[in-house]
């Protein structure tokens, strides 16, 4: 049975087409990965299908009393709200059934034996739902699936306006989990999750007994949690049966075989026109010309695969440093209270550091406070000789400023032509380079500030989860670039795939919390 049906959807964005005479089924049971390129329009297709944006063409259509509950890249979360506040939220017809049946208990005083009979069976109909769908242990829920998604460590009494992006994100998927919904729909949820959780989230998606859509570019959590993929590129969209490895050989199988017929076609246009050229001016073969030109009208023609432009990333190295980069002493993270046991810790030169460990335990502030950009709770940071650092933020820039503006705030100084060409290089194209930064994807805001930080000359790179929202391409680019950097890196990182090759060492900061670890 089909849940969704898109039928020849088209949608066209500031000139540039984004999907055109798409289609897409979504079948009882089916777990379907929607992949694609920065920029493809993955986003785009999901705030389609759940009614955010109407497409400019086409039918979308959901099955009947089908509930859907959708986590994208900018939902936000109601301020001065703590966080067990908003996930009991999930359950909100629950306490407006519970709300009724109290007043129905209220107007049995004033209510003669029939009436009461009946408000009786309503009272039981109620009371029977709220314990079929354990309203009664919403609390144990709640902390059950927190802690599975590393919430609980936050603090369910923290107040949201104080959390993090990342810390934001991991309390709407925690809610929309508790919501239960038929449908989910989920565009990057891995991010900002770290290995711990993604495995916790890996195996509630595996047991998911109803369909869900889920764009991610976690090749190998792709690969475990799906069952079919929807391909999105150059404004279409095909549908592949199987995981990622699946549709990869399909794809690349496809695409040898249109290059084959491509080429074959190509061979048979030259013999024709060839033949056209020869024979169209002699009156003796005329006729035979002119049936070869009618041919080539109706010829049915094949276009070659477009090829997408791979981002190159470079980073321009500054002078070379001192000997060591920092060195903390009794260094203890924290804010309002210590995140940490003192630290005496120092990094050398030319060394390349993985920080890994769960979520909330210091990772970002560990890198803030190590740039000066917030104090130290307690402990002293020295920093070395010579530093030129280059830091990338965990945070999308937003606002109203163009890729371009973006770039030449920060550098006036580059022409047109130069600034243009930088954010070509970063696998931007024309429409993304004057889009407002507000509008562009999780991976192309982030290819637009990896750009101003590789036309920076830096000798100590200080990354926080740089490979969020990046496709493959990019993010096997940015692995590339970072391997052959000669300076010092101090990356943020929740894939080990990622950085496992080429780092000199990896810090767990599991081991220097105060906190208690789940």
């Amino acid at each position: 049975m089909s849940i969704l049906t898109v039928e020849n959807v088209s949608h066209d964005f500031g000139g540039r087409q984004i999907l055109e005479d798409a289609s897409f089924k979504l079948l009882k049971g089916e777990h379907v990965g929607l992949v694609g390129a920065n920029g493809e329009g993955k986003s785009t297709f999901l705030n389609i299908i759940t009614g955010k944006l109407m497409p400019d063409a086409g039918k979308v259509e959901w099955c009947k009393r089908i509930t859907t509950g959708y986590l994208d890249q900018h939902t936000v979360l109601e301020k001065g709200m703590t966080i067990r506040e908003v996930l009991r939220t999930a359950f909100q017809h629950m306490f407006d059934l519970e709300a009724e049946m109290l007043q129905i208990y209220e107007r049995m005083a004033e209510a003669n034996e029939k009436e009461i009979e009946e408000m009786m069976e309503d009272v039981a109909e109620i009371q029977h739902s709220l314990e079929h769908n354990g309203f009664y242990i919403i609390d144990s829920k709640i902390e059950s699936v927190a802690n599975g998604l590393g919430v609980g460590e936050i603090g369910l009494d923290r107040v949201v306006n104080e959390l993090s992006g990342g810390q934001r994100t991991k309390v709407l998927l925690t809610k929309l989990l508790l919501e239960n919904p038929m449908i989910l729909i989920l565009d990057e949820p891995t991010n900002y999750l770290d290995v711990e959780h993604i495995e916790w989230l890996k195996n509630y998606l595996i047991n998911y007994e109803d369909s869900f859509i889920l764009v991610s570019h976690d090749i190998e959590f792709l690969n475990q949690v799906v069952n079919v993929i929807y391909h999105v590129e150059n404004a279409t969209l095909t549908r592949y049966s199987g995981n990622y490895d699946d549709f990869q050989r399909m794809y690349d199988l496809k695409k040898v075989q249109i290059e084959k017929a491509y080429e074959k076609q190509q061979k048979e246009i030259q013999q024709l026109e060839t033949f056209i050229a020869k024979n169209k001016a002699r009156v003796a073969t005329a006729n035979m010309a002119k049936s070869r030109v009618k041919k080539l009208e109706k010829m049915d023609m094949i276009e070659k695969t477009r090829e997408k432009i791979k981002p190159i990333f470079s980073f321009k190295e500054a002078r070379t440093p001192g000997k060591y980069i920092f060195d903390a002493k009794n260094l203890v993270l924290g804010y309002d209270t210590p995140l940490t046991k003192p630290l005496d810790v120092s990094l050398e030169r030319g060394k390349k550091v993985a920080i890994c460990g769960v979520n909330g335990l210091g990772k970002s502030t560990l890198l803030k406070t190590l740039l000066g950009i917030i104090k130290p709770y307690s402990g002293e940071v020295i920093l070395g000789d010579y530093l030129e650092p280059g830091y990338f933020e965990q945070e999308a820039v937003r606002g109203n400023n163009t890729a371009l503006e973006e770039i030449w705030n920060q550098y006036p100084s580059m022409t047109n032509s130069e600034a243009r060409g930088a954010l070509a290089r970063c696998g931007l194209t024309n429409e993304h380079i004057t889009s407002q930064m507000m509008v562009l994807s999780g991976g192309e805001n982030a290819k637009v500030r990896l750009c101003k930080l590789m036309l920076q000359e830096v000798n100590w790179l200080v990354l926080d989860e740089p490979t969020n929202h990046l496709d493959t391409d990019a993010k096997d680019a940015l692995k590339k670039a970072l391997k052959e950097f000669k300076g010092t890196v101090l990356l943020v990182s929740h894939e080990p795939s990622f950085y496992e090759d080429w780092v000199t060492e990896i810090w767990n900061v599991e081991n220097w919390t105060t906190k208690e670890i789940f």
